[in-house]
């Protein structure tokens, strides 16, 4: 019997040894990853915004140039973890001896740099990321000297704080510039699949102080185009309506005359022409200064016409002027479809502009098929751009608040929304009070 026992208490024993080492080594292991350092280098161009105005000074592929005193430059980068940072910056010739201001929330630090250490590193210390989200590292002269030439960050840290920093990485795909403007983000609205739809109507309401400079608030997007409203500048407005040629390119000039975009009206004091860039085809605005607060109406009419043509006509109705005003309608050569893949989307057009965030509200989409019937659009999937995608930038969002659909980008705010995800808003049942047979084609 006493033999057996003690069989019994020899395996029990051995178990927990074998079970106390693995706890051990795990522990060891997490420690040593915990502890372990690890550095990355986060450029000055494609991270960066200059205040308190932005000058060539700050440029798109190599960093601050030498020679600016009186300005702060902003460069973000975003951690999904606490801990503790050491910061050193890549610089380039200094032709003079210069002090320079880091700071970090409230910790600062000041440095200075001598011509010895051109083209070199300059250590500046430790600060703490005391919460998840984005930091801003801001930099800035200290004296009358002027900076010296600024290329990056190199910033040192534990393995799970580093590897959860997110950052534009490189300039491999424009992405300096892509990331200043910051990511799109989108709503794809589900419709009706076994109906042919002519028409799309949606709702845009732009809140009070979300109204900046360089926003694109697009709401009747489509297979071949799209139609909302911008922010120009301090003093312009436009609702925008383009359709894209079938001809794929970015210069306009190159189109060949049979897969033009065709003109067929117009309504009073809107601008019509070319677009290029981002594909090309038709273009057409109306300088209108909209308001924040106020609904905006959106109808677009998409249908197949005769020789192999889809036509495409855009209507807005403005509160402020109580009626229907046709924007414009196009004719796109080799195309034989209804409206297809209804969605919204928020960008930012303007790379300087791409650290302020923004807002929209979608209200009320409706698409009305062949025969005459109005079908409420409830469910939306929240996707994003490559920019997003790549998670070069996390500051994005969407979703649904009772009645309304939302998009927020850009700013740097901590939260993000999943790509992917999918909202539903609370249906209202009250389709659109519109005659269509009465709308204006002037």
């Amino acid at each position: 019997m006493k033999s057996e026992i003690e069989k019994k208490m020899k395996a029990i024993t051995k178990k927990l040894w074998v079970a106390l080492t693995a706890i051990a080594a795990l522990s060891v292991g997490d420690i040593m990853a915990q502890t372990a350092s690890k550095e990355i280098i986060v450029p000055i161009s494609g991270n960066t915004w200059q205040s308190p105005k932005e000058t060539k000074i700050l440029t798109r592929e190599d960093g601050i140039k030498a020679g600016d005193k009186d300005s702060e430059f902003a460069t973000y980068v975003r951690f999904a973890t606490l801990g503790t940072i050491n910061l050193a910056v890549q610089v380039g010739e200094v032709k003079e001896s210069a002090s320079i201001k880091l700071s970090v929330g409230n910790q600062v630090s000041e440095v200075q740099v001598n011509p010895q250490q051109s083209n070199g590193t300059v250590a500046v210390g430790d600060f703490v990321v005391q919460d998840t989200g984005y930091v801003a590292i801001k930099l800035s002269g200290n004296g009358n000297q002027g900076l010296p030439t600024i290329q990056s960050y190199r910033i040192t840290g534990n393995q799970e704080l580093i590897n959860s920093a997110k950052y534009v990485a490189d300039n491999e795909g424009n992405y300096f510039y892509w990331g200043r403007r910051g990511p799109s983000v989108h709503l794809s609205y589900t419709t009706p699949a076994d109906k042919d739809i002519e028409y799309y109507y949606n709702e845009i309401t732009v809140p009070e102080g979300e109204d900046v400079v360089g926003s694109y608030y697009m709401a009747n997007g489509f297979g071949e185009g799209y139609f909302g409203i911008q922010v120009n500048s301090a003093t312009e407005r436009r609702i925008l309506f383009s359709v894209w040629s079938p001809f794929h390119t970015d210069n306009p000039k190159e189109i060949p005359d049979d897969e033009k975009i065709l003109l067929t009206a117009k309504g009073a004091d809107v601008y019509t022409g070319e677009f290029g860039n981002e594909g090309s085809g038709g273009q057409s605005f109306l300088r209108y200064n909209w308001i924040t607060g106020n609904t905006y109406k959106f109808l677009l009419r998409g249908r197949p016409i005769a020789n192999n043509y889809t036509e495409y006509t855009a209507w807005v109705f403005a509160p402020e002027k109580g009626d229907w005003q046709l924007i414009a309608q196009f004719q796109r050569p080799k195309t034989n479809t209804y409206l297809k893949r209804f969605h919204s989307f928020l960008e930012n057009f303007i790379p300087s502009q791409g650290n302020l965030e923004r807002h929209v509200r979608f209200a009320n989409q409706w698409v009305r098929d062949v025969n005459g019937k109005w079908h409420e659009c409830t469910q939306a999937k929240f996707t994003a751009d490559a920019t997003a995608r790549k998670a070069y930038r996390l500051d994005y969002g969407g979703g649904v608040k009772g009645n309304d659909f939302y998009l927020r980008n850009c700013g740097f705010f901590a939260d993000y929304t999943a790509i992917g995800s999918e909202f539903e808003s609370v249906p209202n049942g009250q389709q659109p009070n519109i005659d269509v047979e009465t709308l204006p084609l002037q």
